[in-house]
């Protein structure tokens, strides 16, 4: 009893440390897929021009230089749909954030989109029910609204959302089409909590001029997005009439910034979670190779026997070696099997799909069989060179 307790305690050290390294390799390869799908929808070949650059430098960014540049306007649009050659089209979006109603129902802080009617074409949305807006509600800013799937489903529960009427900005629009429901993504509800308008018929009851308007760019086919901005940067340089000498008054991003911010994001965390689940593992390496030297002192004359035999030295190595192995794959098993129950609870809970990987589960294996290969082998070494005749004498 005394010798089970102790190795059940032994082992919890690998069990902790494979589980720590493994959830956080874990959560954060599903936190990366999840980013991933959310920068894909945007496309790996638009360009969004807006006032602000971005950037992940947190206290270090310097707001300050770009406080006074301009916000995008409609002039700037039209003019780039004129002059780019490389643009396959391009779109004006603002986002801001109001309450919807109908009728009893409310929901609060909805992200409202307002868009001009490309933008349908650069950043293609997938009706579930309903339509898009035609070209003369969008230009004559018609009080029409497309609702995300939650938005529909909370304010409207089991009826038809098309063709009733909900409020904002205290007025009514009447719902001409509900957005495919895509679920959580790393940004949040995505589509799913949003509602969309016409850019014109924002611009009759808001100020969009201090907003934060964004003009969307998608570049032809065949046109690379360093080639699209460069050709948007003197557009763009050309309509505001800046001199050669002058900086640029405006920024144009792309989703690679957003990927690689997240990459040296998730690095960090990953280094940090195998440092930490590095300790555990040392403890529970320690603790196997103090198992393995009590086992050959227990098993001296027995050892001694085989010797005896005609066992050689190799075949007493690799005994208790993959001794010391198996012990460690019990522990490391344990360690995934947690980090497989804590994956499903997690998804259960939090409504974010958290999966363990085969590549996951190798590398906890892996990691486990390493850990007792290192920590059995003094001991394996020690029980495979002992005298036959004085292994045999000793618990004689």
């Amino acid at each position: 009893m005394v010798n089970k307790t102790r190795t059940i305690l032994t082992l919890l050290g690998l069990t902790i440390g494979i589980f720590t390294i493994i959830s956080v390799l874990t959560v954060f390869d599903s936190l990366e897929r999840s980013m991933r799908k959310g920068i894909e929808s945007l496309g790996s070949n638009v360009v969004f021009i807006q006032k602000w650059p971005w950037a992940m430098g947190g206290n270090n960014y310097p707001w300050w230089k770009y406080y006074q540049r301009p916000e995008p306007t409609m002039k700037d649009l039209r003019e780039i749909q004129k002059r780019s050659t490389a643009a396959e089209g391009a779109a004006m979006f603002i986002d801001v954030s109001r309450t919807v109603h109908y009728l009893s129902n409310r929901v609060e802080d909805v992200n409202v989109m307002a868009i001009t009617h490309d933008f349908g074409k650069i950043m293609p949305m997938e009706i579930a029910g309903g339509r898009y807006f035609t070209p003369i509600e969008s230009n004559s800013g018609k009080s029409v609204i497309i609702l995300g799937a939650t938005i529909a489903e909370n304010l409207f529960n089991t009826l038809e959302p098309v063709g009733r009427k909900v409020k904002v900005f205290n007025q009514k629009l009447e719902v001409i089409g509900v957005l495919k429901k895509e679920g959580e993504d790393l940004f949040g509800g995505g589509s799913d909590e949003q509602v969309i308008i016409p850019m014109n018929y924002a611009r009759t009851v808001l100020d969009i001029k201090n907003m934060g308007t964004t003009i969307v760019v998608r570049a032809k086919p065949y046109i690379t997005n360093q080639e699209l901005i460069d050709e948007l940067t003197g557009v763009v340089r050309s309509i505001h009439k800046l001199k050669p000498s002058a900086d640029n008054d405006f920024a144009i991003n792309e989703t690679d910034i957003i990927t690689q911010s997240f990459d040296q994001l998730f690095k960090i965390i990953a280094i940090v979670g195998w440092i930490i689940g590095g300790f555990s593992l040392i403890v529970g390496g320690f603790g196997i190779a103090n198992i393995m030297f009590v086992s050959v002192r227990e098993r001296t004359n027995i050892i001694g026997i085989q010797k005896s035999l005609g066992a050689k030295n190799f075949f007493i190595l690799i005994q208790f070696l993959f001794e010391a192995i198996f012990l460690s794959l019990i522990g490391g098993g344990v360690g995934l099997l947690l980090v497989l129950a804590g994956s499903y609870a997690g998804t259960q809970i939090l409504g974010f799909e958290i999966l363990l990987t085969w590549n996951k589960i190798i590398i906890g294996i892996a990691t486990s069989s390493v850990i007792g290969l290192i920590a059995g082998y003094v001991p394996a070494l020690m029980a495979s060179r002992l005298d036959p005749v004085e292994a045999m004498r000793m618990n004689a």
